[in-house]
């Protein structure tokens, strides 16, 4: 083990103890780029190449540690931490394959145990054969901490705005916080000598080769996919007539309006879709493989059904749609919908592999979930609710507003636009979470920064006993049958 990595395992777990324990923002970034550089060092000594698939789910996984920057919101932050962490694994693995791309993603903790002892044994060797310099080293950092506290005391008890710096830069760690820091520091320090260690000594989950299935005959394997491409083209013929304004003819032989009809259907499609994506799977696993005539039967029975099933993709969508704009958009709806446009790309990606070849498919996939993942965080879907429903509200529409408060301060860009006493109500839940937190800096995400702001300038006016008339939909309790007494619970 090469100093710099050692150096860097130890930066990585005094960054972890100092910033990740007031939450997570920017200081995911800082704690990673150390992580990093060990496992960098620790691949150069062992003598391994940065290749270009590498870089790509390096930079892939760092670009998702800035979603919890930019974002307030929970959610989105997870899956950007989760598809950071996959990508990071698979830029260690560096795998191609299928086995390699799942079971590479899914994290080192095969390298936990080994990285730990190997980072102890390495210690071990140095100290012992260089106490003198550990103990210059260890002097030399116990007078510069001595000077910088005893310094850094004089000048804040002398300048308050220079007392205000140091306590924006420097982490508020107490002995109350002890246990948890100390655990934050374990546990940057084996993961950054996971990391490392991975990098050094990789599983090459390549090499598991998964036997092909037993290949079927012409017709005993084409016959039934046929008859699902004929299926698929009835349901698709009538989606059409719905899709280019039928909507007349269907309710009046349904008696469903456009949002009934959306909802009804929405779900079905999407399982659709995945299903679809299973059959393709085993019929590949399971095809005739004789030569040339049955590759081009392959595609041009799995071709069909690949293009269906992308339509059956823009129905789900065009559902979705509907049932926005009669309801409004919520997580719940953003999210599925965001799931069935990747579930098209995945089809488009498994029409390329069919035309130039199914090398890159795995890779590709990966790549595709987590460009996915990453739009996903940028385009700030708190924002985008809360700017759909406003735009409806605006529009004539209502407005639930004992949902939309309940959103991260991603959304108060637009809820503050609301007029009152809508406005009030739907930001008096963030304003509360907002302006008594105390995060540091490097804890703050762009959003809630922004979220601050606006609200500093122009804070909640209401009380939250006024708002309890204002039920979801906007409705006042008074104006609907039924409204009960206010509860202040």
């Amino acid at each position: 083990m090469r100093p710099a990595v050692l150096w860097s395992v130890l930066a990585t777990a005094v960054l972890s103890a100092l910033l990740l324990g007031d939450g997570l923002a920017l200081n995911l970034l800082i704690v990673a780029a150390p992580a990093a550089l060990a496992a960098f060092f620790s691949a150069r000594s062992a003598g391994r190449r940065l290749r270009p698939w590498t870089a790509a789910w390096a930079v892939g996984g760092l670009a998702l540690l800035g979603v919890p920057a930019l974002r307030d919101a929970g959610w989105p932050t997870f899956l950007a931490v989760v598809s950071a962490f996959a990508l990071g694994s698979l830029a260690l693995h560096g795998s191609r394959s299928w086995p390699g791309v799942l079971i590479g993603s899914m994290g080192m903790l095969d390298s936990i145990v080994p990285g730990a002892v190997w980072g102890w044994r390495a210690v071990r060797e140095r100290a012992g054969g260089s106490r003198a310099r550990w103990g210059t080293a260890v002097r030399t950092t116990a007078v510069a901490l001595v000077l910088l506290v005893v310094f850094g005391t004089l000048f804040a008890s002398a300048d308050p705005a220079f007392a205000d710096l140091l306590s924006g830069l420097v982490p508020d760690a107490s002995v109350g916080d002890g246990p948890w820091r100390g655990f934050l520091f374990v546990l940057g320090l084996t993961g950054a000598l996971a990391a490392a260690y991975t990098a050094a000594a990789p599983v090459r989950w390549d090499r598991i080769t998964v036997r092909p299935g037993k290949p079927r005959g012409r017709a005993e394997w084409a016959l039934p996919l046929i008859v699902l491409n004929l299926l698929f083209a009835a349901f698709i013929a009538l989606q059409l007539v719905v899709l280019f304004g039928g909507y007349d003819k269907v309710r009046s032989e349904t008696g469903l309006s456009h949002a009934d009809y959306a909802r009804q259907g929405f779900w079905q499609l999407l399982w659709a879709t995945l299903l679809t994506l299973l059959v393709i799977a085993l019929a590949r696993r399971w095809a005739p493989r004789g030569g040339r005539r049955d590759r081009t039967l392959v595609r041009a029975v799995l071709g069909p059904l690949c293009v269906l099933t992308l339509v059956v993709v823009a129905s789900a969508l065009r559902r979705m749609d509907l049932y926005v704009e009669e309801y409004g958009l919520t997580r719940l709806r953003i999210s599925v919908a965001a799931m069935e446009l990747w579930l098209g790309v995945v089809l488009v990606l498994i029409l390329a592999a069919g035309v130039f070849g199914a090398r890159f498919l795995p890779r590709a996939i990966a790549v595709s979930a987590a460009a996915g993942v990453l739009a996903f965080g940028l385009l700030s879907p708190d924002g985008l609710v809360a700017e759909q429903n406003v735009q409806r509200f605006e529009d004539g529409g209502s407005i639930d507003i004992d949902y939309v408060e309940d959103l991260s301060a991603d959304a108060v860009p637009a809820l503050d636009r609301l007029p009152e006493p809508e406005r009030s109500c739907a930001l008096r839940l963030v304003q509360a979470d907002i302006l008594s937190a105390n995060t540091p800096w490097y804890a703050t995400s762009w959003g809630e920064a922004r979220a601050k702001e606006i609200l500093k300038k122009r804070p909640v006016a209401l009380a939250g006993r006024s708002c309890f008339s204002l039920g979801a939909d906007g409705v006042r309790d008074g104006d609907r049958p039924g409204g009960g007494d206010y509860d202040p619970y």
